[in-house]
């Protein structure tokens, strides 16, 4: 399942929830119980680790980094 970002309405908070992408609707505030929850746009960030240090850049070619999942 997915990890989304959401705003309360009600408390004014936001929380981060694992729920399923099409089944989100009427997910309670982990804060208030509220269920007057929007979804965020989150920015997914990736860092590099190990021992290279950083990873280069994507290239957008799927085959040339082998970080692309390709099905």
């Amino acid at each position: 399942m997915p990890l989304y970002e959401f705003h309360c309405d009600h408390c004014d908070r936001d929380s981060e929830v694992l729920v399923r992408s099409t089944d989100w609707k009427g997910t309670a505030c982990p804060h208030c119980g509220s269920r007057k929850l929007r979804k965020n746009l989150s920015v997914f960030a990736a860092t590099g680790g190990g021992e290279g240090g950083d990873l280069p850049p994507c290239a957008g070619n799927p085959s040339s980094c082998g970080r692309c999942a390709i099905d």
